[in-house]
C-alpha cells in the first residue's frame, strides 16, 4: 500500500471540508451546540422545574439498574438532572461521529464530480484500493477522533452543571465511555461505508446529503428509547450495537470499494 500516496488524498480531502460550511455547519458545529446547552440546561432543572410525581421519570427510574437508582441524589430535581445527563442525553454523543463521517463521505465523490476534480483524482498514480481507502479513511478517523472530543466536551459540560452541584463527578459511566470509545466509532464506519456508496451513485453533493441523512436514525431511535424507558441502553446492549454495525461497516465496505473503483467512477463521468 502506498500509505504516503494515500494520506496525501486524505490531507487534501480534509483541506476541502474544513473549508466548506455546508459540511462544518451541519456536521460539527450543530451537533457541537447540543453536546454544550443540552446538558448546561439541565443543570438548570433543580431550580426552575418541579419534577416530583413526573410519570416519565419514574418509568426510566423503574428501568435503570438498582445500584445505578441507588447512587443518585436524594434531591428529586439533582436526580432528574443527573439521569438526564447521564442517561437521556448521552446517545447525543453519537451524532458528531455519525454526522461527520456522513458528510464528508457524501462529499467524497459526489463533491469532486460538482467541483470537476474527479477526473484529476482517477489521474493520481494510486490503484483503485488505495484511492478507495484514501476516500475512507478522510471519511472515518477524522469522525471517531471528532466523535471522542465530542464526548469529553459533552462530559466536561455535564459535570460543571450537574456534578458540581450533585457533589461528584456525574461522567463518565461505564455505558458513557462505551458509547464514545466504541459505538461511536462503529457506527461512524457503518454510516461512511453506507454513504460512500450513495455518493459514489449521486449526481450531486446534496443529493448524496439527502439520501445519506437515514444514517442517523439509530441515533434518534436511542435518544428516543432512552427518554421514554422503553429501551435502556446497557453495557451489554451497547457492546452489541457496536458489533452489528461492524459487521455492516465491513459488509459496506466491500461494496463501497468496488463502487469507488476507477472502473465504475469513470463510467459514471460519461
Amino acid at each position: 500500500m502506498n500509505w504516503r500516496g494515500i494520506g496525501a488524498v486524505v490531507r487534501r480531502d480534509l483541506r476541502l471540508v474544513w473549508g466548506s460550511k455546508s459540511v462544518v455547519v451541519p456536521s460539527i458545529v450543530v451537533p457541537a451546540l447540543l453536546l454544550v446547552v443540552l446538558p448546561a440546561l439541565a443543570g438548570a432543572i433543580p431550580r426552575f422545574v418541579d419534577v416530583v410525581g413526573t410519570n416519565d421519570i419514574d418509568a426510566l427510574l423503574r428501568a435503570l439498574p438498582p445500584g445505578v437508582v441507588a447512587g443518585l441524589s436524594a434531591d428529586p430535581g439533582l436526580m432528574v438532572a443527573e439521569v438526564a445527563v447521564t442517561w437521556l442525553l448521552a446517545p447525543l454523543v453519537l451524532l458528531v461521529p455519525v454526522m461527520f463521517a456522513a458528510v464528508v463521505a457524501a462529499d467524497g465523490i459526489a463533491g469532486e464530480k460538482e467541483r470537476g476534480t474527479l477526473e484529476g483524482l482517477l489521474l493520481t498514480p494510486l490503484t483503485d484500493r488505495e484511492l478507495a481507502t484514501a476516500k475512507l479513511v478522510a471519511a472515518w478517523i477524522p469522525a471517531a477522533v471528532l466523535g471522542v472530543g465530542g464526548a469529553v466536551l459533552y462530559a466536561t459540560v455535564a459535570n460543571l452543571a450537574v456534578g458540581t452541584q450533585v457533589g461528584r463527578l456525574v461522567l463518565p459511566t461505564a455505558e458513557f465511555a462505551l458509547m464514545a470509545l466504541w459505538v461511536g466509532p462503529t457506527f461512524a464506519a457503518a454510516a461512511m461505508a453506507a454513504v460512500s456508496l450513495i455518493s459514489a451513485r449521486a449526481k450531486t453533493t446534496q443529493e448524496a446529503f439527502q439520501l445519506g441523512g437515514v444514517v442517523v436514525i439509530p441515533v434518534v431511535v436511542m435518544l428516543v428509547s432512552q427518554a421514554s424507558g422503553a429501551l435502556l441502553l446497557s453495557t451489554w446492549l451497547l457492546v452489541g450495537a457496536g458489533l452489528i454495525a461492524l459487521a455492516i461497516a465491513a459488509a459496506l465496505l466491500r461494496s463501497a470499494t468496488r463502487a469507488l473503483s476507477r472502473g465504475r467512477l469513470g463510467v459514471r463521468l460519461t
